[in-house]
């Protein structure tokens, strides 16, 4: 997402993987001054790329983390935008729900309705 709530890149995976086995591709290629994640995302492998990138990473720590590393609260409280995309994207039947068994069309399906959301 970018700081309006406008999504820029899906990565579709198998229910069965973790969110953070796409992280690193998901933020290729992208400039930003914050990268705003949540707790699955907390890794220091990927905290270490972004901030090789140049961007500060803003991950709340997992519990049972050893070491706490600080997160900015106010910083994190925008990742509400992820959470409004989502919302908006069940206003559209097939949008959020797989119906679709081919991966490839319920991806497709998901950058069409992305794109609607963002024309508005």
């Amino acid at each position: 997402m970018d700081a309006l709530g406008n999504p820029l890149r899906f990565i579709l995976t198998g229910g069965e993987k973790h969110d953070i086995t796409q992280a690193a591709e998901l933020i290729e290629g992208l400039e930003s001054d914050y990268v705003i994640a949540d707790r699955g995302y907390d890794a220091d492998e990927f905290r270490g790329s972004v901030v090789e990138r140049g961007s500060m990473p803003v991950i709340p720590p997992c519990r049972n983390r050893k070491r706490v590393i600080e997160c900015d609260e106010h910083l994190y409280g925008e990742r509400h935008l992820v959470e409004r995309f989502i919302s908006k994207m069940k206003q559209y039947r097939r949008g959020l729900p797989r119906y679709d068994k081919l991966a490839q069309r319920y991806l497709g399906f998901s950058q069409v309705v992305s794109s609607l959301i963002w024309l508005r």
